[in-house]
């Protein structure tokens, strides 16, 4: 299998390497490619130790071929579009981030990371990504942990109006409640009337009702900027962040465009 060049603009770009996180990732993305009418574009990045003499580009990469058959088996007539690219994971998907839609990528657990909430990669692009980064969590079950509400902070930030918009299109695209952490007067609720929303202000240790149910309380997905991600993978504490529980959850980072030139892989 070699690589195929991306034909559309805009690819959600999924990094694979064989591990489950990475699959539960892949499962995740396949929605937001088929919505956007977008390419899905699975990336595996090769340590040159391992590449072939030609450049890194195999004609059959057992990698690849695994993440595209669960791609295919969650959504029939899916486009898929694969790329073995020698380099880092980071550095890989760096590049990639400069044409894609959103970068997506599984978070190894915290044994598998040193302890840190969020290793190497997921580091990387949090500083240096040019598109929307979504780091997805595994539960014990294998499953991608995205379950519950889709949280969003209300800020004064550049970039919270993009910020919003990406956690109400993702609430409707996951059926799911968004809740708004409101640090503004003006609200985006009038604009999405078909989205349920809670607003709560920052601070407030509100925690739902009682009567709901427990996993419909917890932050499945939270929607985070640049100012966010520059701090994100040196938080120690899920709890010092305004969205509860965060960031012991999967987690959507809206990078601001930028105008520096990226090369893309071939």
């Amino acid at each position: 299998m070699g690589v195929h060049a991306a034909e559309l603009p805009g690819a959600v770009v999924v990094g694979v390497d064989g591990t489950p996180w990475s699959l539960s990732a892949l499962t995740w993305a396949v929605p937001e490619a088929v919505s956007r009418d977008v390419p899905l574009r699975l990336v595996h990045a090769v340590p040159p130790a391992l590449s072939t003499p030609s450049g890194g580009d195999c004609d059959w990469d057992a990698v690849l071929v695994e993440a595209q058959d669960v791609a295919t088996q969650t959504r029939r007539g899916v486009c898929v579009e694969t790329a073995s690219v020698v380099g880092s994971p980071g550095d890989v998907l760096e590049r990639e981030s400069a044409d894609a839609a959103m970068v997506c990528i599984g978070a190894r657990p915290p044994h598998a990371a040193g302890g840190r909430l969020f290793g190497g990669t997921a580091s990387h692009l949090a500083d240096h990504a040019r598109c929307p980064v979504a780091i997805i969590r595994t539960g014990d079950d294998g499953r991608a942990r995205v379950g519950g509400v889709v949280s969003v902070v209300l800020s004064d930030d550049p970039d919270n109006d993009d910020v919003v918009h990406l956690a109400m299109q993702e609430g409707r695209l996951r059926d799911a409640t968004v809740r708004q952490i409101d640090r503004r007067v003006d609200s985006w609720i009038r604009r999405y009337p078909d989205v349920h929303v809670e607003v709560v202000s920052a601070g407030t240790g509100w925690v739902g009702h009682h009567d709901e149910d427990p996993h419909e309380r917890q932050v499945g997905l939270a929607v985070v900027g640049t100012s966010d991600a520059g701090t994100l993978t040196s938080l120690a504490v899920p709890n010092c962040h305004p969205i509860l529980g965060y960031p012991d959850c999967s987690v959507l980072l809206v990078r601001q465009a930028t105008d520096e030139p990226a090369a893309r892989p071939g």
